[in-house]
């Protein structure tokens, strides 16, 4: 039964399957895998994941913003945001598959 999101659990399966690990080091693999990409952005990296796409930090500026119901103007504090830049073969390969035939 398909909820149209892919869990940590599909993909521990999908390596399960494909590729013949155990269960229990399929999950454990996805776990590393996902603990080493939020390391790498507590450290400042960037994660760059080639023919997938690119997780980065960026550091927005305070702005002022404004509440859509009340039309006051807000201030909108600075922070700092995680960006994913998906790759030029990742969009080429939904767009192929979402454009009619």
């Amino acid at each position: 039964m398909s909820t149209g999101t892919v869990t940590r659990a599909d993909l521990a399966e999908a390596l399960y399957r494909e590729i013949g690990l155990s269960r229990t080091e399929s999950a454990q693999l996805v776990e590393s895998v996902i603990d080493h990409i939020i390391d790498a952005l507590l450290r400042g990296e960037t994660v760059k994941l080639a023919g997938f796409g690119t997780f980065s930090l960026r550091d927005k500026k305070e702005r002022m913003g404004r509440n859509p119901k009340t039309g006051k103007a807000v201030p909108i504090e600075a922070r700092r945001v995680l960006t994913f830049k998906p790759s030029q073969v990742m969009r080429e390969r939904v767009d192929s598959a979402l454009s009619p035939k």
